[in-house]
């Protein structure tokens, strides 16, 4: 059964709250006998209020000019009220003012957004997807200033045009202090990132369409850097004068033959070493970046690293299985290993995980499937991106395939000749 909504508007001031004999203007919106009150920034002697007729008495111009705005509100308010029904929405009060006070989401502003999602996350993903998402932010705060002129754009505003100014904007910022300008794959992750803000809008309803459904990234791919087995072996006896890098050795290496990312070492205690189901030691963790349960069998290498520092006097202190070091300092410090080594390549922590995907285990015959679960991927793409088959490997697996061949060919001879 349809119902009717009651609905009326008056204007009314607040003469108990007056100061210097002038009181605030309020409009009075009740929707069913359930009502709100909007101010509407203006004041009024009480002695010119006219009670019956809601406006302000006299023919001054200030008079005038206040009815006439009180006149333009009624009339946006009960045009609010008409909108509403129209949309067949459940109409209340509070929903009228939300509307008249610009809250509503079709009223919605990126930088609204921005805010939202922000308090979204910061409970939800790790500090570095955190900080990441905060330069990003940064970015298109600063494109809208410099680009569009202002600070801030109605979701509704937001369209495809945007975007491509957008990626136009970053491919030709120079960040300050970088020795050049964003490759092309750290353009795409920022509209990755503003992608998925957006799409959050829209999940919410904020915005009646994705104005980025269209946009597809275009990643340039990369050769992902790793050590060689001979590389890998010249780090591990390389005698150090210096303590420090020796420890920076020796945590890269333990993350070559674990797989572990530097977070995750850094967060490592005793207690994440467990009997697995061989018998021997094993590495149960979680991966801070996606929480993902990881288990690591200890292959030797590590387990002598482990062993290593069970007693030294800085695991002591922290508490943790190996010496705390932040990473700004330990690829750093990489750097330095990587001369004293005699190795050419551009050296950090991350590229242990990708030795560990490829020298260690992909080329010794590993599956990628349990590489990609050793790794904590989700995804095989997303090992097969760490990982390849490297050069050695090719030539004894076709070594291997050329001997079964000719061993073959060979017993085909032979029972021809008899």
């Amino acid at each position: 059964m349809k119902t009717s909504k009651t609905f009326s508007i008056l204007f009314w001031i607040n003469a108990s709250r007056a100061k210097n004999n002038e009181a605030e203007i309020y409009a009075r919106v009740t929707v069913d006998r359930k009502r709100v009150n909007i101010s509407l920034k203006r004041k009024v002697n009480i002695n010119l209020w006219d009670v019956a007729k809601k406006r302000v008495k006299g023919h001054t111009t200030s008079a005038k000019q206040i009815n006439n705005y009180l006149d333009q509100t009624y009339s946006k308010l009960f045009q609010t009220y008409q909108d509403l029904k129209y949309k067949g929405e459940f109409i209340t009060a509070q929903l009228i003012k939300a509307n008249y006070n610009g809250e509503h989401e079709n009223t919605k502003s990126l930088q609204d957004l921005i805010k939202y999602h922000g308090k979204k996350i910061e409970n939800t993903l790790a500090k570095g997807s955190i900080r990441n998402f905060s330069i990003t932010e940064n970015y298109i705060i600063k494109f809208l200033e410099q680009k569009r002129k202002t600070t801030d754009i109605y979701l509704k505003q937001l369209d495809f045009k945007f975007l491509c100014d957008f990626e136009s904007y970053l491919a030709d910022y120079w960040p300050t202090g970088h020795p050049r300008g964003m490759s092309n794959n750290t353009i795409m992750k920022h509209i990755q990132r503003l992608r998925k803000i957006v799409t959050l809008a829209f999940h919410m309803e904020w915005i009646d369409k994705d104005p980025f459904v269209r946009w597809k990234p275009v990643y340039e791919k990369r050769e992902r850097g790793f050590l060689s087995e001979n590389e890998l072996t010249n780090m591990e006896l390389q005698e150090f004068q210096q303590k420090r890098l020796e420890r920076v050795r020796d945590l890269f290496v333990f993350s070559c033959y674990t797989g572990i990312s530097y977070i995750d070492i850094m967060n490592l205690t005793e207690d994440n070493i467990l009997l697995g189901i061989d018998g021997s030691n094993w590495i149960f963790t979680h991966r801070q970046k996606t929480k993902i349960k990881i288990k690591i069998p200890l292959l030797g290498k590590a387990q002598e690293l482990v062993s290593k520092y069970q007693n030294h006097p800085m695991t002591i202190v922290s508490g943790g299985l190996f010496p705390k070091i932040t990473n700004e300092k330990l690829n750093a410090y990489l750097k330095d290993v990587a001369f004293v080594c005699g190795i050419k390549k551009n050296l950090t922590f991350h590229m242990a995980r990708h030795t560990f995907a490829t020298t260690i285990t992909l080329s010794n015959g590993v599956p990628i499937e349990t590489v990609s679960k050793l790794l904590g991927h989700t995804k095989i793409s997303t090992t097969q991106i760490y990982a390849r088959v490297i050069e050695q490997k090719v030539s004894e697996d076709i070594g291997a395939l050329k001997s079964k061949l000719a061993t073959r060919d060979e017993k085909s001879k032979s029972l021809k000749t008899k």
